[in-house]
């Protein structure tokens, strides 16, 4: 529910709200990806590994920097929650935050995925997707958003008392704890606010808040990228399949989601190199 006013508006507060709005973070400096590169590599990568996502359930995976991976719908629309870190050190891991206010609420061809302080660089970039002519629908929706957060068992229990084990934030603990050892409580400080592949979503127009709607994803759709450094990955299939009625169900239709993994052409990587963390000098003014 909104906060109902309960002050009177100023004389002038048609004009206060008048002012025309800038944006935050105007991107013409921001270093783009060489996309032509990409294009000429990607034409002769060829597929390493594979790793299928059962529904309502994680896994985790590994890509070497200058190598690709796609995310593909195999049996049926689902939405998939993904994480991503830097291969070989955990605290470096993706910032969705810095990512919506550099490239905006939903993410597609060219825009890359960043990484969190004191880093802050490309972690990879995304180099296709199936679901580009989607844009935005006329409810406001779009496809892959950097909006909401993952699913979990707090939300749940807070919102129904009840608990529920395969929500997102836990599949994908258990898929990092799986892959690295830790253990769960170890594990659930390096889960983080995620891509939600193939999600269909946006803001009301009344209420402004955070809606989702059938994925229009379909088996053969995929999303690509680009690692632009050494990555460990983890996927959750989301339980509330296409997000067409509820996001955390054992009841929802689910399908497996695929992580393909390729490598590129190494010819046409010479002399490319992983950018490097941010130059920032850490002084923070003492």
């Amino acid at each position: 529910m909104k906060h109902i006013p309960e002050n009177p508006a100023p004389a002038d507060a048609g004009a206060r709200k008048a002012v025309k709005p800038v944006i935050c973070y105007p991107v013409d400096t921001l270093p783009k990806p060489d996309m032509d590169l990409y294009a000429t590599v990607r034409n002769r990568m060829e597929l390493v590994d594979e790793v299928v996502v059962p529904p309502r359930d994680a896994l985790a995976f590994r890509v070497a920097a200058g190598n690709f991976f796609r995310i593909v719908s195999t049996e049926g629309p689902q939405v998939g929650d993904l994480n991503l870190w830097a291969a070989d050190n955990l605290a470096e891991r993706f910032y969705s935050g810095k990512t919506r206010a550099l490239h905006g609420t939903h993410l597609s061809t060219s825009d890359q995925m960043w990484s969190s302080f004191p880093y802050m660089r490309p972690m990879a970039t995304i180099t296709h997707d199936t679901l580009d002519w989607y844009g935005f629908d006329a409810f406001g929706g779009g496809v892959h958003d950097v909006i909401g957060t993952r699913c979990d068992p707090y939300t749940g229990r807070l919102l129904s008392g009840q608990e529920y084990h395969h929500c997102c934030h836990s599949n994908l603990i258990r898929a990092l704890s799986a892959e690295t050892g830790l253990s769960a409580a170890e594990a659930e400080p390096h889960i983080h606010d995620v891509l939600n592949v193939f999600m269909c979503t946006g803001f009301t127009a009344d209420t402004h808040q955070y809606f989702m709607k059938a994925s229009p994803v379909r088996p053969g759709d995929f999303i690509e990228f680009f690692a632009e450094i050494d990555l460990l990955g983890a996927l959750s299939t989301r339980p509330g399949g296409d997000c067409s009625a509820e996001h955390s169900s054992d009841t929802a239709a689910c399908f497996p989601l695929k992580v393909e993994i390729y490598q590129g052409d190494p010819e046409n990587l010479a002399g490319w190199t992983s950018p490097r963390p941010s130059a920032y000098s850490h002084s923070h003014g003492l």
